[in-house]
């Protein structure tokens, strides 16, 4: 009798689906079942991510290459008894032409995929030493123990890498220049400060494969000639902090980390420092003042971290993502990933793809996919079939895009020449229902209470450029206010001290220069097309297109809706407060924003 391996996602998100009780349900059933073979504990493994959040909990079968979606533990008899034979339809994924697919080879959603920094998020069980080392984990520490540190900084050089956490910075580049420095007491610092809005990359690589990361850090060190380092993790990521913590001390108790590296002799100690729980300490030298004890403020940077950081030491700071590539560009050569991506883009990266997007997810792609092919290809397109409106990139100092620009490749150069960046890899898709305005003024609302307010441009600009924000969302903004905020992006972007008030205005400056007439319809019309600022609008209903269904009429909580039998519904726009629910209830698009008239 064959033996099978059941992987059930136990990421954040899935977690939150209750996939710890499907787990369980697993084993108990496979228990019953009089599972073959193995014990119940290794068939049945509580994995990473699979990266279809919208689809948890995952259920993967092996060897059978099955992948079930939005399983419930009352499906766990039916899966074990089915092993081996036919899957389960009901829970494969339905593509859009009505068949169904059997596992990741054949679901649009893993399309054009390429796993790197996610090659064991999913497949492991990421509290098991042992499943990492079978999947090759270590060699790339090993091999790196019996090379020069030049060498390695000159493999990771000819690779390619860049930066993942946001500014793109040649990682080789980086370490030669710490490797260089006469001070030999020196650090290396793992970035897991994950703080972007709908952003969640880091923490499911750390959740997923801890010891890709340790193992990443620990080449780190030894191309630079540390002994020390830290990772700094967010404060909210239990998971990633449980993970993590566990990982260091089985690979400490296994002689991978210590006082003799794998035997070696070389001394190696990390420790993890969580999070001061500000979205500023994301930045580099806020992030090292941060871990010294002091308040995560980020200072001028006219001497870089690489020669002065923690404790004015020279220091290498890089972030989850970055690291976790670093041992397969040392296991498999620098080829695997200088061969993928397009210009000085090399490799992969990880996106969070969230918002109004049907397959919303974690994908890792190389880089120059489209944006088409993100949204459309793994994304499935706009949920509820609305047309797509905006995608921003690269967490809130990111911009926003418009349906024009979705053939553009994501890549530094790409997206920085259009108004946005990579940064994290967060990427939120917006429908004709989302309000530019409104999204700008969000995001720099939270910019402005995330600013640690050293310096003036950013303490008082954001402020500023968020009032005036405000002022035509309600109606009270004038064509100066369009000049006003060019200057204030201006002034940020120029005078700010750390890149937070540097790229904080580009959520503005990106949607006044693609989506002017939004503004404009603000600002000289009094009317939001979106129908979202309530100050402008209120909602009405077609008549040819209301099926009298009541649907609007029941979600009203200002009860301004009637009807009766089969005729139209109506809406009382004097006491309508353009709160929306009666939009979402509908399904037939006969209700729709109107231009609120002064009392």
């Amino acid at each position: 009798m064959s033996t099978h391996t059941i992987r059930v996602c136990c990421g954040t998100g899935c977690i939150a689906n209750g996939s710890r009780g499907v787990a369980a349900a697993l084993r108990e059933a496979a228990a019953r079942a009089g599972a073959p073979a193995v014990s119940v504990e290794t068939q049945v493994k509580a994995t990473g991510c699979h990266g279809f959040c919208a689809k948890g909990p995952v259920v993967a079968v092996d060897p059978d290459g099955i992948s079930y979606y939005q399983v419930k533990e009352s499906d766990a008899e039916e899966i074990v008894a089915s092993l081996g034979g036919a899957p389960v339809e009901r829970l494969l994924f339905r593509r859009e032409d009505g068949t169904f697919a059997r596992g990741e080879a054949d679901n649009p959603f893993y399309e054009g995929q390429v796993k790197i920094a996610l090659r064991n998020v999913g497949k492991i069980d990421p509290l098991s030493l042992g499943d990492y080392r079978a999947r090759g984990g270590y060699e790339a520490l090993e091999k790196a123990l019996a090379m020069a540190p030049e060498d390695i900084i000159a493999e990771v050089e000819k690779s390619g890498l860049r930066g993942r956490g946001g500014a793109g910075f040649p990682t080789g580049t980086k370490w030669r220049s710490c490797a260089a420095c006469e001070e030999t007491q020196r650090y290396v610092v793992c970035n897991g400060d994950e703080g972007d809005p709908g952003a969640f990359m880091d923490g499911y690589i750390m959740e997923g494969d801890p010891h890709s990361v340790i193992e990443g850090l620990a080449i780190c060190a030894l191309a630079v000639g540390a002994e020390e380092g830290f990772f700094y993790i967010r404060d909210e990521y239990l998971v990633a902090l449980d993970h993590m913590a566990r990982a260091l001390a089985d690979a400490e108790a296994a002689g991978i980390l210590g006082d003799s590296v794998l035997g070696s002799g070389r001394r190696l100690r990390f420790e993890i420092v969580r999070g001061g729980g500000a979205f500023v300490c994301g930045e580099s030298t806020a992030l090292m003042a941060s871990i010294e004890g002091r308040v995560g403020e980020p200072r001028a940077k006219y001497i870089r971290s690489v020669q002065k950081g923690l404790w004015d030491k020279p220091t290498v700071l890089n972030n989850v993502e970055t690291l976790a590539t670093v041992p397969v560009i040392l296991k498999e050569g620098y080829e695997a990933v200088q061969e993928l991506g397009v210009g000085r883009s090399r490799g992969t990266k990880t996106f969070a793809m969230v918002g109004k997007v049907k397959n919303g997810g974690l994908v890792e792609v190389p880089m120059g996919t489209t944006i088409r092919q993100l949204v459309f290809g793994n994304g499935g397109g706009i949920a509820g079939g609305r047309p797509f409106k905006s995608i921003q990139t690269g967490g809130p100092s990111g911009g926003c895009l418009p349906e024009s620009l979705l053939d553009l490749p994501v890549d530094y150069e790409s997206l920085d020449a259009n108004g946005t960046m990579v940064g994290s890899g967060g990427m939120i898709v917006m429908d004709d229902r989302n309000c530019m305005v409104d999204v700008a003024k969000y995001y720099v609302g939270f910019l402005a209470q995330e600013s640690c307010g050293k310096c003036t441009p950013c303490r008082e600009g954001l402020r500023h450029m968020h009032a005036i924000l405000t002022g035509i969302c309600e109606g009270k903004g004038t064509e100066a206010d369009i000049e006003r905020l060019e200057e204030l992006g201006f002034t940020l972007k120029e005078a700010s001290l750390c890149a937070l008030g540097k790229t904080a205005a580009n959520p503005v400056l990106s949607t006044l220069r693609y989506f002017k007439e939004e503004y404009l319809s603000h600002i000289q019309d009094g009317f939001c097309p979106a129908g979202v600022c309530r100050a402008l609008v209120v909602f009405g209903i077609d008549a040819e297109k209301c099926k009298a269904c009541g649907l609007c009429a029941g979600s009203c909580p200002a009860s301004c809706i009637s009807g009766e039998g089969k005729q139209p519904y109506e809406i009382d726009a004097a006491r309508c407060t353009a709160c929306g629910n009666c939009r979402k209830a509908c399904h037939f698009e006969a209700i729709h924003p109107e231009k609120r008239m002064a009392v």
